[in-house]
């Protein structure tokens, strides 16, 4: 599984404003400098170390959607928080604005998952992180976004790409938790040529039959544990059929040895 972990850092657009406040509207003529991607923080699974990669002297964020461009490419998936309404929608448009093409992507986004299915007190990831054990977020202001955009201010900006790294190795570490209670997206096992009744999570073939159940519509599905993740999960009539053949298949193998 090529599963990526992606964060983006962002910079605010820079307009001329007459006025301060909750209540004045500001027009898109009044901005003097578009927003753009600072940097991205990625990782894929299995690797010790999230990278970064920041927009160019210039604030140029053209070598950001290139590289991101060709992770997407490789990747089976892609995880974000927040990322269906972001981060994806921020690779897009910038992307369009270089002229560059973005490739399909299967994205699993985290923030989704906590509002439809846990009832966390904040959806935000620090909060999530911290309630689970697992770390929080680098503390960061505002200042650090102005000394990066308006004083190109290269401390500021190695700052922000630590800070990215840790978002990132922050989401994986959620995601291992909540997928734990989500169906996957993609079947590893089929992914690496196994069978439909291997476990999804990770294509294991240690896995036990636990129940039959029948739908609303009539059909049968079969309730299957895999025993190295615990997960459960569900295979028709067909799948169930080749898993006992199997089963069979190699208990005669056993009892020759």
């Amino acid at each position: 599984m090529n599963r990526l972990y992606l964060d983006l850092e962002t910079s605010p657009n820079v307009v001329l404003s007459w006025r301060v406040g909750w209540d004045i509207k500001i027009d898109c003529d009044n901005i003097i400098k578009e927003r753009a991607i600072i940097c991205a923080g990625y990782k894929w699974e299995g690797d010790k170390e999230a990278s970064c990669i920041a927009w160019d002297k210039n604030q140029n964020d053209r070598v950001i959607l290139e590289k991101v461009i060709k992770l997407l490419e490789e990747a089976d998936e892609v995880v974000m928080h927040n990322g269906d309404k972001f981060d994806l929608p921020w690779v897009m448009a910038r992307a369009a604005f270089h002229g560059l093409v973005l490739p399909p992507v299967k994205t699993i986004d985290t923030l989704q998952w906590a509002r439809r299915k846990f009832n966390f007190n904040s959806n935000k990831l620090d909060y999530i992180a911290k309630y689970l054990g697992i770390g929080g977020k680098i503390k960061t202001e505002f200042g650090l976004w102005k000394e990066i955009c308006l004083n190109y201010n290269h401390r500021a900006l190695a700052s922000m790409v630590d800070y990215c790294k840790r978002d990132v190795e922050l989401l994986e570490k959620v995601y291992v938790r909540l997928a734990q209670f989500t169906a996957p997206k993609t079947h590893v096992g089929v992914l690496h040529g196994g069978e439909k009744w291997s476990s999804p999570l990770d294509g294991s073939t240690n896995v036990v039959f636990s129940k039959k159940k029948v739908t609303a519509a009539g059909t049968i599905q079969y309730q299957m544990q895999c025993k190295t993740t615990g997960k459960y999960y569900s295979i028709n009539h067909a799948a169930h059929e080749a898993y006992k053949e199997w089963r069979a298949e190699k208990a005669k193998k056993e009892k020759k040895q």
